[in-house]
């Protein structure tokens, strides 16, 4: 493959993940190569490029006679995976309290006036953080020095939680309510109160839970 391909491939790939991330592309709704090369031009190579990384990232899946579609879980796999949320962020929250640094802490607070800034500029209605060190998660697990917990969370598991944080993050208040707990937490780890910060973050991760079950019982009303 040409490297003008693996570039188009990429673009198509960061564009796509963004676009089931931020919920406009819904869960279920089919992905056609072909739709594809219409909207960014190029052959189906990297279109079905683009495709097979996001099945890698659990965000696509291959349903027989039904192609690829936005993956969509049950209530009952999303309860399995916030269990698990809860237990290992929390962990990863309590390590950070006791490994990170000043100036990694310094970077947090920073980090979340970027986010309060962002969420203003949404005046109120979404709170979207991007992959990686933009994403107050991520950087706790990283601050946790724990690289199993990393491989853990940050590895099958992190672009779908992605997908459905953000869900949770558009009902009314959610952002700015979320922003506080968020800040909650990194007052814990500043102040090196391990067992207040992994409270903090497993009380975090439940409200969030509580809240998409409320909105995904809303959605299942509507349909």
């Amino acid at each position: 493959m040409t490297d003008i391909a693996l570039t188009l491939a990429e673009k198509v790939f960061t564009e796509l993940a963004t676009a089931i991330v931020r919920g406009e592309l819904r869960p279920g709704e089919r992905l056609s190569e072909q739709n594809l090369v219409e909207r960014y031009g190029g052959s189906r190579a990297p279109m079905r490029e683009a495709i097979q990384k996001l099945e890698a990232r659990n965000l696509v899946v291959r349903i027989p006679h039904a192609g690829a579609r936005v993956v969509s879980l049950s209530l009952q796999e999303l309860k399995d995976i916030y269990e698990v949320r809860l237990e290992l962020e929390g962990m990863a929250c309590r390590l950070a309290a006791e490994r990170m640094t000043d100036v990694e802490i310094d970077e947090l607070h920073g980090l979340l006036r970027e986010h309060a800034d962002s969420i203003a500029a949404e005046q109120g209605q979404s709170y979207y953080q991007k992959a990686g060190d933009l994403d107050f998660h991520y950087r706790i697990i990283k601050g946790s020095k724990n690289h199993r917990l990393h491989q853990m969370l940050c590895g099958d598991l992190y672009h779908i939680v992605r997908m459905y944080r953000y869900q949770t993050s558009t009902s009314s208040k959610r952002p700015q309510q979320a922003l506080l707990e968020h800040q909650r937490i990194v007052e814990a780890i500043a102040g090196r109160d391990a067992e207040l910060a992994e409270l903090l973050m497993r009380r975090h991760i439940q409200a969030s839970l509580n809240n998409l079950e409320i909105l995904l019982a809303q959605e299942e009303g509507r349909s």
